[in-house]
């Protein structure tokens, strides 16, 4: 069903935007391949983040926030039909939490949006600061600068409110089409990893305190 949905989204009339991948060849593409052949080996989850030996710890969070973000935003994609200007015009998780927007450049203060807004800002931000060399180093030899988990700590900040809105406003949708076991691994995979790292701040959690159905965890 999964295959199905996403196959659906590519052939909706929508422009989706060419993704970061990792070069062949490259040592982030072997880590890139050993994290995800321990993902299909149906490994626990929980082992499954953990750095491998020897590895850098930079470059194991480059690729999972890399991955997170392609994943996260397909997961989005699948069911942005149902996220609107009309059901959704503020970005929130619940009655409770509300998202604001604020970058460097348009957004300066936090800034009251629309979800689909917030997401395409978002979208758009994180594929700046992925595609940027003087973040996300590929070159060999060259270091990752010292803000780089800092950077990655924001990144991974605002993908879990992605989480967040579609869980408590959109999973019926996600159930639906039969996408639940899919974004539920997901979600479990990103939560281990966050926390594994300690990237991001437990009051960022509270939101899904209660985990979401079926998530198992």
């Amino acid at each position: 069903m999964m295959a199905l949905c996403l196959k659906q989204v590519f052939n909706k009339d929508k422009t989706f935007r060419p993704r970061k991948k990792f070069e062949p060849g490259t040592q982030r593409f072997e880590l890139y391949k050993k994290a995800q052949a321990s993902l299909k080996s149906g490994l626990d989850l929980k082992a499954v983040v953990q750095l491998p030996p020897g590895e850098s710890i930079n470059d194991w969070i480059a690729v999972h926030v890399v991955d997170f973000f392609n994943r996260i935003n397909l997961i989005y994609g699948t069911m942005s039909e149902y996220c609107t200007e009309k059901s959704c015009p503020i970005m929130s998780g619940g009655l409770k939490y509300e998202y604001r927007w604020q970058d460097d450049s348009k957004y300066k203060k936090p800034t009251k949006l629309s979800a689909p807004q917030y997401m395409c800002m978002l979208m758009d931000w994180i594929e700046m600061l992925i595609n940027n060399e003087d973040i996300f180093p590929t070159r060999i030899g060259v270091p990752f600068p010292k803000q780089f988990q800092q950077v990655c700590t924001k990144i991974l900040t605002r993908l879990f409110r992605v989480f967040v809105h579609v869980y408590i406003h959109h999973f019926d949708s996600i159930i639906n089409m039969g996408a639940e076991a899919h974004v539920n691994t997901c979600y479990k995979h990103f939560y281990y990893f966050i926390r594994e790292f300690s990237l991001v701040d437990h009051r960022e959690l509270e939101p899904l305190v209660r985990m979401p159905r079926g998530w198992g965890g």
